[in-house]
């Protein structure tokens, strides 16, 4: 079984070149397996290997875990199975025809316009550091692209005169995204007075810098959020990744295109875009229920 997961793990990492973190959460969802395994004295690889997911499942259920988790994991599973098979080291998929728990369904949090504009607002643009931010936020409501997505952006990224980006996702797959004229000017902004007082004598090629001059981190970056949120008093447990959420729902509610929207956001599958639509869906009940004379 070490063996078997090493070399998935390496086959992800060289032929599908997944991202790293994807990776880690790989290893570690079959690491719990394995260990379950070992425990029972289940043989995975053998004649009882479907026996020792529903096993499993059923240990995971036991536990607490949600739905989301068991399915994760036994997608991860499956995962390892279908490349054992496809480098004959299986003739059978223990885990063929196998259900992944059903998931309720879990809504993403996301702001109003209003919302938006409070936070926005928040930044001190005198400042090289509230520039930054200032820029930062502005390019993240405007493209919906993902934090990590954000701060690997290096400067020849971005293309202000043609208004896009660069970026790369999930799987290094790089995708054009477009750029708004609000983060077009804070961004050049940013450029021109703050970028080079914050590089000092260094020379990242990162796009977005710290005070030492390198490369403004995902953590970094949550921090600045969590401060300009307690600052524009907005009741709501705002991550980066909210900004996200809110760009992709009010680019619905505005007559955009899912398949556009799928594009924008570097989507592989459209159903994981239709989460939003449940979003306006519920937002339009809640405009007729509060201005129809007879909700």
């Amino acid at each position: 079984m070490d063996n078997a997961i090493k070399d998935f793990l390496n086959f992800l990492a060289v032929e599908k070149g997944l991202a790293k973190n994807t990776i880690v959460s790989y290893r570690s969802d079959l690491l719990f397996f394995k260990l379950f395994c070992r425990h029972k004295n289940h043989q995975p690889l053998g004649a009882g290997g479907r026996t020792a997911v529903l096993a499993y499942l059923l240990q995971l259920k036991r536990e607490g875990r949600s739905p989301a988790t068991a399915s994760r994991r036994l997608a991860a599973i499956k995962s390892l199975y279908r490349f054992l098979i496809n480098d004959g080291r299986l003739e059978i998929d223990p885990t063929e025809n196998m259900e992944s728990p059903k998931k309720s369904l879990k809504l993403p949090r996301v702001l109003t316009t209003d919302e938006v504009d409070r936070l926005l607002a928040q930044p001190r643009t005198s400042t090289p550091a509230g520039l930054r931010d200032k820029a930062m936020m502005e390019l993240l409501y405007a493209t919906g692209i993902r934090v990590t997505e954000l701060v690997s952006l290096d400067r020849g990224s971005i293309h202000l005169g043609e208004r896009y980006i660069r970026c790369l996702g999930k799987g290094s797959k790089e995708r054009i995204v477009p750029l708004g004229q609000v983060a077009v000017h804070f961004t050049e902004a940013y450029l021109l007075r703050a970028r080079a007082r914050l590089i000092g004598k260094g020379n990242s090629p990162a796009l977005f810098l710290n005070h030492n001059g390198g490369r403004l981190t995902r953590q970094g970056f949550w921090k600045i959020i969590k401060k300009y949120t307690a600052q524009s008093n907005i009741r709501k447990d705002i991550t980066p990744h909210t900004l996200r959420h809110s760009f992709a729902t009010h680019l619905l509610e505005n007559g955009a295109d899912l398949r556009s929207v799928q594009e924008l956001l570097g989507h592989a599958d459209i159903s994981t875009t239709q989460i939003y639509t449940h979003l306006t869906g519920t937002r339009i009940k809640d405009v007729y229920r509060k201005t129809h004379p007879r909700s």
